[in-house]
């Protein structure tokens, strides 16, 4: 069972995937968001056993949803139809500006801000436990 963490932009979508433990998250692509998405991710949740998707719910500072967040709801909602895959939100913050940080190279800053954000999933699912 793997889990798979998105973090959707306007212009690209960071894709992350969990280990089979659903333990640890690591960076796995960086999509550009045009016709082809969805049939991408499609085949990443089929080629990697994926059972749960989990997307970056995009705030505003005061916590309610920012303008991107309608588009990321629409998505999801599409993305739950076209692979018949449960599909979670969690809070994203500043994940790209920590994703900036260190040595991650400029074209992975997406990806790497996908496993923050099923990072921060996978930590609170298992913490509960």
């Amino acid at each position: 069972m793997r889990i798979l963490g998105i973090d959707y932009g306007s212009k690209r979508v960071g894709v992350a995937i969990s280990d089979d433990t659903t333990t640890l998250a690591f960076p796995k692509a960086v999509l550009r968001n045009s016709h082809t998405l969805m049939g991408e991710l499609r085949a990443t949740v089929e080629a990697n056993g994926v059972s749960e998707i989990v997307v970056g719910k995009s705030l505003n500072l005061d916590l309610s949803d920012n303008l991107l967040m309608e588009d990321i709801r629409r998505f999801a909602e599409r993305l739950h139809k076209e692979t018949k895959t449960p599909v979670h939100f969690e809070p994203e913050y500043f994940t790209s500006v920590e994703a900036r940080k260190g040595e991650t190279p400029p074209a992975l800053v997406d990806a790497s801000a996908a496993a923050l954000i099923l990072q921060r999933f996978l930590d609170k699912r298992n913490n509960s436990r």
